[in-house]
């Protein structure tokens, strides 16, 4: 972790896709889908970046576990 950057930004996908999640629960609505059509390449990257986004989030627990320092 430290690429604040990186963290920001996988925390933004991981939300949109938790976002998508909860429509799909709710309404029954994919929003990647109706976006950018089913299942094609660019929503499979858009799947993907939602997975990987959400393994590479795992790794906060570890930082919730050891003392936070000043900047």
């Amino acid at each position: 972790m430290g690429n604040r950057a990186i963290d920001c930004t996988a925390l933004t996908i991981a939300i949109i896709g938790a976002i998508n999640w909860g429509l799909i629960g709710l309404f029954r609505f994919n929003l990647v889908s109706f976006l950018l059509g089913d299942m094609t390449w660019l929503s499979r990257i858009v799947y993907g970046l939602v997975g990987l986004s959400g393994l590479y989030l795992i790794t906060f627990y570890s930082q919730a576990h050891q003392p936070s320092t000043p900047v």
